[in-house]
């Protein structure tokens, strides 16, 4: 991994404290501070029907990804318990867009949507800023249902100080390496 990169979730690695990259700030309540996002590609095609010109949005797919240049630990406080808790805020990003990807590809793959422009060439180039651009604010809605999720997450685990419901999230992610 290079300096700048963020990390993607995948079932066959877990956090370290070393992907906490950035400098923790003293005066923050929390001893640990993690950013997770999520990113999107797609493949966007035109296809003439009669005078009009549409594009179809194909192959969306969406990855999690933690940002190790904006999270942070306390030194002082990077424990297995803590680390555990960080992992679980990662899985459940995994976990929310588990549950909410095929909404998303439901909502846009085969269908029809109108270009704008003036000729092929600007309508091709068009088609691709405002599929993007509608596939952006639906992965938006989706991060707010994660943010609401991760509090739920925090609120319940007590930031992973009650070792029962931290346990309980943990056998909901376990399912998720399988």
């Amino acid at each position: 991994m290079s300096e700048n990169e963020n990390l993607f979730w995948s079932k066959h690695y877990s956090l370290k404290w070393s992907d906490f990259k950035a400098e923790h700030n003293p005066a923050s309540y929390a001893d640990s501070h993690s950013v997770i996002k999520y990113r999107f590609t797609w493949t966007v095609d035109s296809e003439k029907m009669g005078s009009e010109i549409l594009f179809l949005i194909k192959n969306i797919q969406v990855s999690v990804e933690f940002c190790p240049l904006l999270s942070s630990v306390r030194p002082s406080e990077t424990s297995d318990q803590l680390l555990k808790y960080e992992q679980g805020r990662f899985d459940l990003a995994e976990l929310v867009k588990r549950e909410h990807i095929s909404n998303l590809q439901t909502k846009f793959e085969g269908k029809n949507f109108p270009t704008r422009g003036k000729n092929e060439e600007q309508r091709k180039q068009l088609a691709k800023e405002d599929s993007g651009k509608m596939i952006a604010q639906e992965i938006e809605q989706l991060q707010q249902i994660l943010e609401k999720r991760l509090q739920e997450y925090d609120e319940t685990t007590d930031y992973g100080n009650n070792p029962e419901k931290q346990l309980e999230y943990a056998l909901k992610f376990e399912e998720l390496k399988l």
